[in-house]
């Protein structure tokens, strides 16, 4: 979003665009309600209805950090009977749940919680932690355990890519297949998208500069976050991941099914 917030194109950008800043779920909900046109949203969240615009995503070739499943010993992820689930993100809830059920032979049930790790543990066997909490009880990892005791940390992000040897994809743009636009326009907001993202990884020191104060977590960290951990280009290895995650979420009845994947046509 640097492009969208920063000079000198966010006045420009402004003039085409109305931002409105919330949750991944929710974004996706406004998409499928149709008071949005475009959407940063989950792979869960994808349906007939939407278009997937190339180029960008959020993505994790390796270890992600932000997507944590916190297990309680001494359960092994195949003998994890309930989990409290942060559903700030339909897809990382989906992920863990297929990983559990077809890698694990597990049929843990999801039980909807706030993001407070201590208090999930209390009542739950294992705690699926998503974006800034996860990043933060990695940090607090130790008192977090001081007061539920040992636990095994499971990179959600990690466990997929062991297990199907692809990159990890979290959300994509999307944009309502009823929005006309016109060949000129689509190859504007593809151009704008990925402009911005550019633009935004020659822009690291000032992101980190910019979150550092916002959340209790070091520079470098943050730093290591932007650069090592998402991965933002939306290539062939991202789409077969997001296909293959899709394919196998129907196949658990988890998620419908999504084929071919529906993209923005330029």
């Amino acid at each position: 979003m640097w492009d969208f917030l920063h000079p000198p194109l966010a006045a420009s950008l402004a003039q085409r665009y109305d931002i409105h800043y919330t949750l991944p779920s929710a974004c996706a909900r406004a998409l499928l309600a149709g008071t949005a046109d475009l959407g940063l949203i989950p792979i869960a969240a994808l349906t007939p209805e939407l278009r997937i615009v190339p180029g960008c995503t959020i993505a994790s070739l390796a270890r992600v950090r932000s997507i944590q499943l916190c297990v309680k010993q001494p359960f092994s992820l195949g003998e994890i009977r309930t989990i409290a689930a942060d559903t700030a993100s339909r897809s990382s809830v989906a992920y863990a749940e297929l990983l559990l059920r077809k890698f694990y032979n597990s049929s843990a049930s999801f039980e909807p919680a706030p993001a407070d790790p201590i208090a999930m543990l209390q009542h739950h066997d294992a705690a699926l932690l998503i974006g800034d909490p996860a990043l933060l009880a990695l940090e607090q990892r130790a008192a977090i355990e001081a007061e539920v005791g040992p636990c095994t940390w499971h990179d959600i992000a990690q466990l997929w890519h062991q297990h199907t040897q692809l990159p990890w994809v979290a959300a994509v743009w999307a944009i309502r297949a009823d929005v006309r636009l016109s060949q000129r326009e689509r190859e504007q907001l593809v151009l704008d998208l990925n402009t911005s993202r550019k633009h935004g990884q020659q822009q690291i020191d000032a992101l980190v500069a910019e979150w550092t104060p916002k959340i209790a977590i070091p520079a470098e960290t943050i730093r290591t976050y932007l650069t090592e951990n998402i991965h933002y280009l939306l290539d062939d290895s991202c789409k077969q991941a997001i296909q293959t995650f899709r394919t196998l979420a129907a196949e658990l009845e988890i998620l419908p099914p999504l084929e071919p994947l529906p993209f923005l046509a330029l």
